[in-house]
């Protein structure tokens, strides 16, 4: 595990398959994830009827719902696998049939203006991750007041562009900086970018604490060709680089490691420049 939480966005990649939910988590878990994300939603409550009865393409985004039936047995592998089991409510309904269940909430960008939904979170008393695509700065802040107001402890935003995928170059990501400084909350990334170096900058630079990403199985997904999902093998590689990359940090001590230890004595002397260092040299036989 890293410093850093990584959160896997199953999103609607799941095709209503309980065994391909369960990979979801498995997979999670072997890149080194911290938690695994869904989203719990019905498309007859999330769009208005002027839209569905008009778009045959919003309809057929019922075919993404995830079931609900499915929730107690993605939370029952999460805790084998050791990882959190989110989920992102849609509804103030499934706030409530997400509660038993999950170890934290999540809520989406797009619902970042809907106090009921805010208020209701919090007052489950869980831990709280809000994204912030698309939204002004004042509009961060009244939402960030509204989960304090309603009894959210621990609030968590994260930075996000809420394109599919996202330009690198619309990252964006001194807005991170910007966020923590007018809220006070944690602030982390919610990647579209599909861009190691942006996560790799988003940690490193602008110190993310949680990075969240979409991921998918196999590129057979709903969402995979959209091009905002990474694989296991992606996503695992930058995992394990910003592993490395904390280790390597060290004490801050400067000294002769213990690796070093050994080259020291073959040093250029300072009596004469050469290498080793003069009681070396007298030591040394070579080999018949």
């Amino acid at each position: 595990m890293t410093p850093v939480r990584f959160i896997a966005e199953v999103s609607s990649n799941h095709a209503q398959d309980l065994g391909r939910c369960l990979e979801f988590v498995d997979a999670a878990a072997d890149c080194g994830c911290h938690a695994v994300k869904f989203q719990l939603f019905k498309i007859s409550e999330m769009f208005a009827p002027e839209i569905l009865n008009k778009s045959a393409k919003h309809r057929a985004r019922e075919a993404w719902e995830l079931p609900e039936a499915f929730l107690p047995h993605i939370a029952e592998r999460c805790t084998k696998r050791g990882v959190q089991f989110s989920c992102t409510p849609f509804s103030l309904g499934a706030v409530d049939a997400l509660e038993p269940f999950v170890d934290f909430y999540k809520i989406a960008s797009y619902e970042l203006l809907w106090t009921d939904l805010l208020s209701a979170v919090a007052d489950t008393g869980k831990p709280v991750i809000l994204s912030t695509g698309m939204a002004t700065l004042d509009e961060i802040a009244h939402a960030a007041d509204v989960l304090r107001e309603a009894g959210a402890s621990d609030i968590t935003l994260l930075h996000c562009v809420s394109a599919y995928p996202t330009p690198v170059n619309e990252a964006n990501l001194s807005a991170i900086k910007t966020i923590a400084d007018k809220t006070g909350c944690p602030v982390g990334w919610s990647d579209h970018t599909v861009s190691p170096g942006v996560i790799h900058r988003a940690i490193h630079r602008w110190h993310a604490p949680v990075i969240e990403f979409h991921l998918d199985l196999d590129a057979a997904g709903a969402e995979y060709e959209a091009g905002h999902c990474w694989l296991p093998q992606e996503i695992g590689m930058v995992i394990a680089d910003v592993k490395d990359a904390f280790q390597a940090d060290g004490a801050g001590e400067k000294g002769p490691t213990k690796s070093e230890l050994e080259d020291r004595e073959w040093r250029a002397d300072p009596n004469d420049g050469l290498r080793p260092l003069k009681h070396v040299r007298s030591s040394w036989k070579v080999a018949s």
